[in-house]
């Protein structure tokens, strides 16, 4: 049994939280029972002390994330621009928000997010899912899901009116007198987030010494290991990011040449990277460098989803940026260094699609407990 599997059998086996078994009685509330299942080398994430893992608080998460009455006008859900077949990301460039705004940048995957030193693309303020998800929730520029002071009181009624939350909030938060609040909405669906785990790519089997990769696949490997190819500068953690905690050390953010506007470096607003958080003109541009894991199945790319494939988002960095971009003079210095051509770029490719994790997108743990049953 993979870990990823047995994961989810242990958690489908302690609650019953589900759409399958609505009518069942409440269980004793589960506390302190979840245990990482990670490869050897992988530390747990850190996860805040006023919102501890357990089963119970994971199973109400997943519901949660996937109801669409979550939202203000009932309309979508988390999991509209979170699809688990997308390994929790969206396949649009920008995605739709419940009142038919498109929200400004590229929704990013979620998988492994538990390890994420920072939230969003341009924010090192942001730094837990809790905090994070203030931005969907109640955003109202471009709105999102819509929960506002006149929609908030509608999707805790709705909430309430369904025994099987009552009987969740109660499980998750035995503590509380009265746990189906808003408050304890965010640290649930964090739970949920925080356990979307993935390690369990061909690549991650090859590595355990259970799996081969082909002579391209390895080329691939080799290239993005190495000075020629950079790619290990900013996506070298177990995690294909450099922003994992536990691996990476500050909140690194940077500018790839994708613009140059005004021939001093500009990018569009208000997609201006950390500069629109500190005003330095030094951050024009630059973002996080999203985690690999599962790239192949989580375009389109860059912050604004402006590039549509993965072989072009390679290519973008092989000629060290794009268009006028490339003389962007914020542009980090690693992306002159690259050196590939047309077939270093085809196996480069060929490697990074060995990171999909088909355990991820196929774990009934972490699926959709309103989907109708085969």
């Amino acid at each position: 049994m993979n870990l990823a599997r047995a994961l989810a059998v242990a958690a489908m086996g302690l609650i019953g939280l589900t759409a399958c078994q609505p009518d069942s009685p409440a269980q004793p509330a589960a506390r302190g029972d979840w245990r990482w299942r990670l490869p050897p080398g992988v530390r747990p994430p850190p996860v805040p002390a006023d919102n501890p893992m357990t089963q119970a608080k994971f199973e109400l998460g997943r519901r949660l994330f996937y109801d669409k009455r979550l939202s203000g006008n009932g309309s979508i859900s988390c999991a509209s621009c979170h699809p688990q077949a997308k390994a929790f990301s969206d396949s649009v460039p920008l995605s739709l928000g419940s009142a038919g705004e498109r929200t400004l940048r590229n929704a990013q995957p979620l998988a492994n997010a538990a390890w994420h030193q920072s939230y969003t693309w341009a924010n090192n303020t942001l730094t837990t899912l809790e905090r994070q998800m203030d931005g969907p929730l109640f955003r109202t520029d471009p709105v999102e899901m819509g929960i506002n002071d006149l929609t908030q009181p509608k999707v805790l009624a709705r909430l309430q009116a369904d025994p099987v939350y009552v009987r969740g909030f109660a499980q998750a938060f035995p503590a509380e007198s009265g746990p189906l609040n808003m408050a304890n909405i965010v640290k649930a669906i964090a739970t949920f987030e925080r356990g979307i785990v993935s390690f369990d790519s061909r690549y991650d089997r090859y590595q355990a010494g259970k799996a081969q990769l082909s002579a391209a696949e390895l080329r691939g490997l080799k290239l993005f290991r190495s000075e020629q190819g950079q790619c290990f500068r900013c996506h070298g953690s177990a995690n294909f990011d450099d922003q994992m905690a536990g691996e990476s050390g500050g909140l690194p953010f940077h500018n790839i040449g994708l613009y140059n506007l005004d021939g001093k470096g500009g990018y569009p607003f208000p997609n201006r990277g950390m500069l629109e958080l500190s005003g330095a003109q030094a951050d024009m541009g630059r973002f996080r460098s999203p985690s690999l894991r599962n790239v192949a199945l989580t375009g389109p790319y860059m912050h604004d989803g402006s590039v549509e494939t993965l072989e072009e988002a390679i290519r973008v960095h092989a000629e060290h940026g794009r268009g006028a971009g490339k003389s962007n003079p914020w542009k980090d210095a690693s992306l002159d260094r690259i050196r590939l051509s047309r077939q270093e770029q085809a196996d480069l490719a060929a490697f990074l699609k060995t990171l999909s994790d088909d355990t991820l997108t196929h774990d009934p743990a972490l699926s959709d407990p309103f989907a109708a049953k085969p």
